[in-house]
């Protein structure tokens, strides 16, 4: 009978490692990216789950925004939330570590982290998968595993024998924020409960939480900063507590809950989720998880590197957006109020300047569900704020990045037909959010441009927008509101007024109408880019995906389009010591570690010749995607630079994701399966491809032959068969007559 628990343990470990051996989880390593820039998250989460319990480095700047850098060697704790590849820091909730020795109540130094309670650790005893870490703390002896439901995180800590043992709850740190408002009480002899409230990109981030114990709390001493306080409860600014126990356990489980309502919310929230001890169970309903939600996209390909950044990639673009509620449906909306019951799953964490480009696109493909409950979320942060997210962390707008990119992700979502979700509260929305007075709104109402001496950022801000009226405009024609149709169709043509003839650059205008004097469009810092964000005036040129066919008329025609194209991609980048390093992944002055160059390769098609799209779309695929710490040539910014890799290597990007049209580019693997809802599959077969292989000669939708360089969603979701015949020379014929290019809106 003694040998029962053991054989338990060894079949559920055994069961989940057969798991990840045959299924698209046993290819992602979360690894890829924790190093350079990318700043991706590393830990235990579950698909979109509010939960992203990993380990946190002692934070030293920019690399370290998710808290962690494969760089580092010293772990101070455990934290519940986490943003992943972003360039801005923030979360880092409810820091849990566990030691032993005498009390320390600060996490120490990076010089010297044994003066508190962080250890050192090194990757060679780390591991991670979707769904699981682990590490071995070198300085402490103790063994550190992590899982997590959606809304619960699961530690099972293995103590050394015959030493003491200590957890500290150490509520004042953050990633990069500061405590405002920190509380904790023993409710009873297993249960801990309270918040932590703190001020940083989000200016007022509320968290909640319950902490069950599977051991008896020893001993709880409750302080704040360092100074010990009276009793098993307290509140402050940097309340923490440490529970010691004379005998370590051999092995002790936490479950941590996590709510944006309550303290008895987060409790809920651990009873609804893992109500059970079973550490192995939960390690395997979420490995489960991750798989259902990988094997949407089945590929075929010898190359296993390939296959290594696809499904790692895939994996990054479901961390977020995450989760923003409780299990009953309740949650905490942007007005601070409390929605009970919601009829929808509340979401957060939309980095839409960035994700409206490809991840959105990529869940109305994958995710329709999901995009339905993320359109009414957006739908109802617009009730409560009055316009749309724009750069929505946790119940709070940090209007970080120019445009308002919200409108595009609502407008397509209603064009591709998703539904569930009220079209004209999303047409009032989408409308009312494009006719603020601010960020330079109210300008382009009055005069039709936004003075670069008025507002910073004047082009870059206006260029989105343009994109917002062009994705309103296709929305309100499709519901029959043409007199709205006319406005945001004219709005959407304002990017005209920026285009310098003699220079052929988009460039910042003053309020007099004469161009801003300070300009050299080879530069990559400041102040050459002050009129731009994140970029410069060679990789702003293409951001017209509303209007390509304007665009090329504006630089001459096809063959000048063309040949300015070419020179994107040769063009010097003047040398700068200043450069910004968002400023990323450069092929000449193209720089594909930054969003609004993500669908400019794909522009060639416009012009008939997408044989070329082919060449940079491979070599881009092949060169900027590595399955390494530093693989990722820019910060991840939630899962962009991973949708990308994912369109382009099945073979077509949304260039305009508002009309529904992808272009077809070079597809890296030999099939594609993707799982349609419901029953259907969309196969995607490149005959002939390979290394030298890339370009397309011919193509053929369900046995019939086309001579077309796209194709519609709405054919895409009917399901069927893309046949794309490869080649090692380029058929500059394909796609080149008028007719085979991407239709214009």
């Amino acid at each position: 009978m003694k040998r029962r628990p053991f054989l338990l343990a060894l079949f559920l470990y055994v069961s989940v490692s057969s798991l990840y051996a045959q299924s698209p989880a046993s290819y992602v390593d979360p690894f890829i990216g924790s190093g350079g820039h990318g700043h991706v998250f590393v830990g235990a989460s579950t698909p979109f789950g509010a939960v992203q319990l990993g380990p946190e480095n002692i934070f030293k700047g920019w690399d370290w925004c998710s808290g962690y850098h494969y760089s580092d060697s010293i772990v101070m704790g455990f934290s519940h939330t986490h943003l992943s590849g972003t360039g801005g820091a923030d979360l880092g909730d409810v820091l849990i570590m566990p030691y032993t020795g005498p009390v320390r109540t600060h996490p120490g130094s990076q010089q010297d982290p044994s003066s508190g309670y962080a250890a050192y650790y090194v990757h060679e005893r780390e591991k991670v998968s979707p769904g699981y870490y682990s590490v071995d703390l070198i300085s402490s002896g103790i063994g550190v595993e992590l899982t997590a439901s959606e809304r619960v995180g699961f530690h099972r800590y293995h103590f050394p024998a015959g030493r003491n043992a200590r957890v500290i709850i150490d509520l004042k740190e953050g990633i990069g924020d500061k405590a405002t408002d920190t509380h904790i009480e023993q409710k009873d002899a297993h249960t801990l409960q309270g918040w932590r409230w703190s001020r940083g990109w989000a200016k007022d981030q509320r968290i909640w939480f319950a902490i069950r114990s599977s051991e008896p709390i020893g001993d709880l001493a409750v302080y704040n900063g360092d100074s010990l306080l009276q009793g098993h409860s307290g509140s402050g600014l940097a309340i923490k507590g440490l529970i010691s126990w004379d005998k370590a356990p051999g092995t002790l489980l936490l479950k941590v809950g996590i709510s944006p309502v309550s303290e008895a919310g987060a409790l809920a929230n651990i009873e609804a989720e893992i109500p059970h001890w079973d550490f192995a169970r939960t390690r395997k309903e979420t490995a489960e998880k991750w798989n259902k939600e990988l094997s949407r996209i089945r590929i075929e390909t010898r190359d296993e590197a390939a296959k290594k950044i696809f499904y790692t990639a895939l994996y990054h673009t479901m961390i977020d957006p995450s989760l923003f509620n409780d299990h009953n449906g309740d949650y905490r909306g942007t007005d601070k109020k409390e929605y009970h019951n919601a009829a929808f799953a509340n979401y957060s964490v939309f980095s839409l300047w960035d994700t409206y480009r490809a991840i959105h696109p990529l869940y109305t493909i994958l995710q329709p569900g999901r995009v339905r409950d993320m359109v009414r979320s957006m739908l109802a942060i617009y009730q409560q704020q009055g316009k749309l997210p724009i750069w929505h962390l946790d119940g709070n707008e940090t209007n970080l990045m120019p445009g308002i990119s919200g409108v595009q992700v609502v407008a397509e979502a209603y064009l591709k037909g998703i539904g569930g979700f009220d079209p004209e509260l999303a047409f009032r929305a989408v409308k009312a959010s494009a006719l603020r007075d601010e960020y330079g709104l109210n300008y382009v109402r009055s005069q039709e441009y936004i003075p670069c001496d008025k507002v910073e950022e004047s082009v870059a801000k206006a260029m989105e927008y343009c994109i917002s009226d062009g994705s309103v405009a296709l929305m309100a024609k499709k519901m029959g509101k043409m007199e709205d149709y006319a406005l945001f169709y004219k709005r959407a043509k304002y990017y005209r007024q920026y285009f310098d003839p003699s220079t052929k650059f988009f460039r910042g205008k003053r309020a007099d109408g004469s161009w801003n004097p300070v300009f050299e469009p080879g530069r990559t810092s400041h102040p050459f880019i002050d009129d731009y964000s994140e970029g410069n005036a060679w990789q702003y040129t293409w951001l017209v995906p509303q209007d390509v066919e304007g665009l090329i008329n504006l630089l001459g025609g096809d063959q000048a389009f063309v040949q300015r194209l070419d020179r994107l991609f040769t063009e010097k980048v003047l040398p700068d010591p200043k450069a910004p390093p968002d400023i990323a992944g450069l092929i000449g002055q193209y720089a594909h570690g930054n969003e609004p160059g993500h669908h400019t390769a794909y522009l060639y098609a416009y012009a008939g010749a997408q044989w070329k799209a082919a060449e940079k779309v491979r070599y881009i695929l092949q060169h900027l995607y590595q399955p390494t710490t530093d693989g990722i040539s820019g910060n991840e910014d939630c899962g962009q630079m991973s949708a990308w890799y994912i369109f382009s290597s099945i073979g077509f990007y949304p260039v305009f994701p508002a009309n529904g049209d992808y272009i077809l580019g070079s597809p890296l693997f030999d099939k594609v399966t993707i799982d349609l809802s419901p029953g259907r599959q969309f196969i995607l077969e490149a005959v002939n491809n390979g290394p030298e292989n890339i370009y397309i000669q011919s193509v053929e939708w369900n046995g019939k032959k086309i001579d077309q360089s796209w194709m519609a969603h709405r054919d895409l979701m009917k399901g069927g068969r893309l046949r794309l015949m490869m080649g090692k020379e380029p058929n500059k014929v394909f796609g080149q007559a008028p007719a085979s290019r991407p239709p214009q809106n």
